[in-house]
């Protein structure tokens, strides 16, 4: 079979039925991805088990188990996620040589359900950042160009994927890090409603906005692995006990009467690239022609959007970064006496030097705005506001299933174009931000290329615990765009 061009669901199914081993699946992976990576730089480590994990599953075959949906198919871990026996960085110096004691949730559910762990992903440092720049062990490249940049944080999620060094990936997505990779490197991208995927053993950034969720080759792919992903875990207070759906069985692309929002703010400001507003354009008309009701809707707090969440996205980091003190676990200062050292200059000098240029500027923002007399001023205030926003999504969606905008303003920029201009990078995130202050699911469906030749997404969001309606419009215009399966060749 073409492992290249395989679903999950049909390189599992070959595995069940040993016309392929697992372990045959592993071994192709690896090696791609071994020969690969020194181009892209996707992958911080490989995991030496690889192929010990195939052969386990293989041998459930032989004995009449059930190795589960995703026998023997691998996949890569955003370096966020605890991989136990396995080191986990959230590519920072701080976290170098980390190795935890137990895996995420998310891993567990993968491997239970038969994945294969091919190995840890890189990503920009504690997953601060647009473009995959702020990594400790280099900036990961974007396969359809490698002058630019795949997006951030989970950049070597998207073009691990785009590449096919493995079927599929995890990212994290605390402000578009899931989407916006998806839309530079020409994948499929979600997360779920916020609590709909367990954050156990997901290295914290700004919890009230961190979501996990897979990034896949197609969007019947990704309903697949969100089934998996999802549910209740007694181990995450803030994970939904709500029932996960079967999305990937009841997929339906059929655009008769369903309502797409287009959001007024979004559309109105005239500063989206040209190549983006022909695609957006295209992607409303198609899904006119195919059935769909194109709607004009309004949420005029999201110009307010991008200072809210980084307001509250530092102000969370400052306090979820303060145990990194080189007290308990990871870098340490190698200081030759601490006989006569002060708590504060210890402190210092190991988050000094273990924490990266963008981390230190959030830690720093952060700090700032929940310090007395600021408190209420900037993170409470951001709070209030982020709250009206959402019951403003909430009343948008009382006239339309779904919302379509552009996932970025413009395609894949380049390399250093925009590392020392930290306000144009978090500009980066003007239309992702939003969903996740609302705790909205929200995807990117690839759908056409810039004259450049660098993929273009679109984004979808729905209302809460409405993924179904989401990934309904996902796939319809997955079926229209002919970029489903298409791969970057380096």
């Amino acid at each position: 079979m073409d492992l290249i061009k395989a679903s999950l669901a049909e390189i599992s199914q070959a595995v069940r039925t040993k016309k392929i081993s697992a372990l045959e699946v592993t071994k192709f992976f690896l090696e791609r991805s071994k020969k690969l990576n020194p181009t892209l730089n996707a992958f911080i480590c490989f995991d030496e088990t690889a192929e010990l994990q195939a052969t386990a599953i293989d041998q459930k075959i032989y004995q009449g188990e059930n190795p589960g949906p995703l026998a023997g198919v691998p996949w890569g871990i955003k370096d966020m996620f605890c991989t136990k026996g396995l080191k986990t960085t959230a590519a920072s110096k701080i976290l170098e040589n980390f190795i935890p004691p137990y895996d995420a949730t998310v891993v567990s559910q993968l491997k239970k359900n038969g994945a294969v762990i091919l190995g840890k992903l890189n990503q920009d440092e504690f997953a601060m950042g647009s473009s995959n720049e702020n990594s400790y062990f280099g900036a990961v490249k974007n396969p359809w160009n490698l002058n630019c940049v795949p997006g951030g944080s989970s950049g070597g999620s998207a073009a691990a994927l785009a590449t096919r060094m493995v079927p599929a990936s995890t990212g994290t997505d605390t402000g578009g890090s899931i989407r916006q990779p998806a839309n530079f490197c020409g994948v499929v991208g979600i997360k779920p409603t916020y609590g709909r995927i367990s954050r156990y053993g997901i290295i914290a950034y700004a919890s009230s906005l961190d979501q996990a969720g897979p990034l896949t080759n197609s969007v019947t792919d990704a309903a697949l692995a969100l089934e998996l992903m999802c549910g209740k875990d007694m181990k995450d207070a803030t994970c939904s006990s709500q029932p996960v759906p079967e999305w990937s069985k009841n997929l339906n692309s059929s655009m008769k009467s369903v309502r797409v929002g287009v959001l007024k703010e979004y559309m109105q400001d005239g500063g989206l690239h040209a190549d983006v507003q022909k695609t957006v354009e295209k992607s409303l008309s198609e899904l006119k022609a195919l059935g769909a009701e194109i709607i004009e809707v309004s949420v005029p707090l999201t110009k307010y959007a991008v200072p809210m969440y980084y307001l509250i996205a530092a102000s969370e980091a400052s306090s979820n970064l303060s145990r990194y003190d080189g007290v308990r676990y990871g870098h340490r200062s190698n200081f030759q006496s601490l006989a006569n050292l002060e708590l504060g200059e210890f402190y210092s000098k190991t988050r000094g030097e273990g924490f990266g240029e963008e981390v230190k500027r959030r830690i720093m923002l952060g700090t700032y705005c929940l310090s007395s007399g600021y408190y209420e001023a900037y993170y409470n205030k951001a709070g209030q506001v982020r709250r009206l926003l959402r019951d403003q999504f909430i009343a948008a969606f009382n006239q339309c299933d779904v919302i379509l905008s552009p996932v970025t303003a413009a395609p894949a920029f380049q390399l250093q174009e925009r590392i020392s201009d930290p306000l144009q990078m978090y500009l980066n995130d003007i239309f992702t931000v939003s969903t996740n202050l609302a705790g909205l699911p929200g995807m990117s469906v690839p759908f056409g290329f810039s004259e450049k030749k660098l993929p273009i997404g679109i984004q979808l969001m729905a209302a809460h615990f409405q993924e179904q309606k989401m990934l309904n419009v996902g796939l319809a215009l997955e079926s229209i765009s002919g970029m489903k399966g298409l791969v970057a060749n380096v």
